[in-house]
């Protein structure tokens, strides 16, 4: 449940229990699931109702051993929490989590990653932590009351899951009103084209969450975009295609439109894989061009141009290539940005 991991956004995974529900049209194909099924009772299962299992204490311990090393090595090491599982899962005994925050606090050399598909209930959720009986001073207890007030764990990143618009705009206006030290998007499996510099906030306008401000802010006289440097923004995103049985394939437009997004603002970029398609002929930079394997004409809205009546233009042929082959080259390099 927790490793040096080959996700190449992190350095560890830690899951502090197992099991979840599919809220997302991004958890189609949970990979999770597929493997709670193979395992028995030994892991948390999926969906409403079903159990939540907590790890090992030996899993738990693994942490602290993380933290020993990197303040040894002088360094800092991310830890992204949970990929078994969801920290804010209304399905998990709050005292479990209160764990998790106290096993936080006790490793200030670790950067905690904590992605989710539940953001709305982040702050409810630290604030049943905060509001929590207690026997005495608990390092849990205080990171909630701290974050509770405004004053969030410096050793946590706050990240949400987004795979399409509709994602973008309705959960990132949720993020960006948590206190965070850092807040960053895990756009995998990236099923459609986002647009983060005009996201639709709840009032009605436009906001680009990669550089803070708003456009056409109702009221103002002059129309257009208004900068707001005590804004809070996103810090982060990594995008990449899916993978596994059933895998959807990513349009090269979405994520050269996202990387592009980025770099105007100077925000990191990190380009995590292809996933089970990767683009034919020139896009595929390196990829030979395989006859006999599955392929598919794709619009940049995610449709089969193949079909009749598919929406969309820029059409382009994708083939299944497998996760390895397919690698992470986006137009001839690797994307490899990270915060400082």
């Amino acid at each position: 449940m927790a490793e040096n991991s080959k996700i190449e956004w992190t350095d560890h995974t830690f899951n502090p229990w197992t099991g979840c529900t599919k809220v997302s049209p991004a958890c189609d194909h949970c990979y999770a699931e597929e493997g709670s099924k193979r395992a028995g009772a030994k892991v948390g299962k999926w969906g409403p109702g079903m159990p939540r299992v907590r790890t090992t204490p030996a899993n738990w311990a693994k942490p602290i051993k993380w933290d020993a090393q990197a303040k040894a090595e002088g360094r800092r090491f991310r830890v992204f929490c949970a990929s078994l599982a969801d920290v804010f899962d209304n399905e998990v005994d709050p005292a479990w989590r209160r764990n998790l925050f106290k096993l936080i606090a006790e490793t200030p050399n670790l950067d905690w990653l904590l992605l989710t598909k539940r953001v709305g209930n982040a702050l409810r959720m630290v604030k049943e932590i905060a509001d929590l009986p207690r026997p005495g001073s608990h390092a849990g207890d205080l990171l909630a009351h701290q974050w509770r007030s405004g004053n969030p764990p410096k050793n946590v990143w706050l990240g949400i899951t987004v795979c399409d618009q509709k994602e973008a705009d309705r959960d990132i206006p949720k993020l960006l009103a948590v206190p965070a030290a850092k807040r960053f998007l895990s756009m995998e499996p990236a099923l459609g084209a986002v647009d983060l510099t005009k996201i639709q906030w709840p009032e009605k306008h436009k906001v680009d969450v990669l550089r803070g401000g708003a456009w056409d802010l109702p009221g103002w006289v002059h129309k257009g975009f208004v900068n707001h440097s005590d804004m809070n923004t996103i810090d982060w995103v990594i995008v990449g295609g899916e993978s596994g049985h059933g895998a959807r394939p990513m349009h090269p437009d979405w994520a050269r439109s996202l990387r592009d997004q980025c770099a105007e603002a100077g925000v990191p970029f990190l380009f995590k894989q292809w996933g089970e398609w990767v683009p034919r002929g020139p896009e595929a930079w390196g990829y030979p061009l395989v006859e006999g394997v599955p392929r598919i004409r794709l619009t940049d809205t995610g449709e089969n141009g193949s079909d009749l009546g598919a929406g969309g233009d820029n059409h382009v042929w994708m083939q299944r290539a497998g996760k390895k082959a397919a690698g992470r080259m986006l137009d001839g390099r690797t994307w490899e940005g990270v915060p400082s």
